[in-house]
């Protein structure tokens, strides 16, 4: 993480809260989590507390990553949210932007993940040592040298997406550490959290939250 880091301005957008859970639509370029040192103090989870004193962190996004975040607002619901990401039932779907026009419809990419030490936070595929992360994916449209996508994933791994998307030869269009030349220049990240589907902490009923794509 550079110090070049100037976070939206943004007003807190929420989707939805009650007495346990508290929805969010993060934007591009915040961090959800404080980083190390005072110029990266300002995170989602910091403004959110400062309007919710009781938020929990359940989990995160990427900085540069917008969309769906869910905060728990009682230590019972962090738990119960907390164990559903563990135990991946919390189910993801994202948008994203990428490079070149897709020939399929439609693909899976099963490649294992793991930090790329010297050159941590990137991650990079490792057949022997890597963790299992496994992404579903479905265009959505292609058109001027580029795709739209529409992507499941049924692990978490950091930086999955990201990884899997430049892997296949369709790097998110924006992504300043995967994409490379013409593909990085944009003005942000293409990747949006579009919905999260989960149990409700009080009685364990489905939900389903939805951010609108920004781009």
């Amino acid at each position: 993480m550079s110090s070049d880091y100037n976070p939206p301005t943004d007003p807190l957008v929420v989707l939805h809260d009650d007495h346990e859970l508290l929805i969010v639509d993060k934007p591009a370029g915040l961090l959800s989590v404080p980083g190390k040192g005072d110029h990266l103090a300002d995170c989602l989870l910091s403004r959110v507390q400062a309007a919710f004193p009781q938020a929990l962190l359940v989990h995160r996004l990427d900085r540069d990553t917008s969309g769906v975040m869910v905060f728990a607002l009682t230590p019972h619901a962090q738990r119960h949210l907390g164990l559903q990401f563990e135990k991946r039932q919390a189910k993801k779907t994202y948008v994203a932007r990428v490079w070149g026009e897709m020939a399929e419809k439609e693909g899976t990419v099963d490649l294992p993940l793991i930090v790329d030490w010297p050159n941590r936070p990137l991650q990079h595929v490792d057949h022997e040592n890597g963790k299992p992360a496994h992404t579903d994916w479905k265009r959505v449209k292609v058109g001027n040298g580029e795709s739209r996508v529409r992507l499941f994933p049924k692990t978490g791994r950091s930086h999955q997406l990201r990884v899997h998307m430049k892997e296949i030869g369709h790097p998110i269009l924006g992504d300043p550490f995967y994409a490379t030349g013409p593909a990085r220049d944009f003005p942000r990240m293409m990747l949006h959290s579009e919905t999260l589907q989960l149990r409700h902490p009080d009685g364990g009923q489905g939900v389903r939250f939805k951010a609108k794509v920004p781009f």
